[in-house]
């Protein structure tokens, strides 16, 4: 699935979406999304545009997902080929670079 994922990348950087608000995650919800709930490029700009459509591209590129963390997310920029993983606590997402070997790469 990561092969078919548009990632926004600028300067270097990939955008990375993480829902940090207590209730509800986005990608730690949603695992069956895979990296499409990391790095979708559409919802990515959605998120940075800060004018209400990260939703409605989130409900319409995956009808299925659980969309509770979708109101809270944010775009965390991450050097290039950084390995990362998100945690989740409580529904709050975070991010946190890893060792080489492990996690999802930026």
């Amino acid at each position: 699935m990561s092969d078919k994922v548009e990632r926004l990348i600028k300067d270097g950087k990939v955008a990375v979406l993480v829902s940090p608000g207590f209730g509800a995650g986005w990608s730690t919800w949603n695992t069956d999304l895979g990296e499409s709930a990391i790095f979708d490029a559409d919802i990515a700009r959605a998120v940075l545009a800060n004018d209400g459509t990260a939703w409605a591209a989130a409900e319409r590129k995956y009808p299925d997902a659980y969309l509770g963390g979708v109101n809270q997310l944010v775009v965390e920029w991450v050097d290039k080929g950084t390995r990362f993983e998100i945690q989740e606590y409580d529904g709050s997402e975070s991010l946190r670079e890893l060792s080489p070997a492990d996690g999802y790469v930026a």
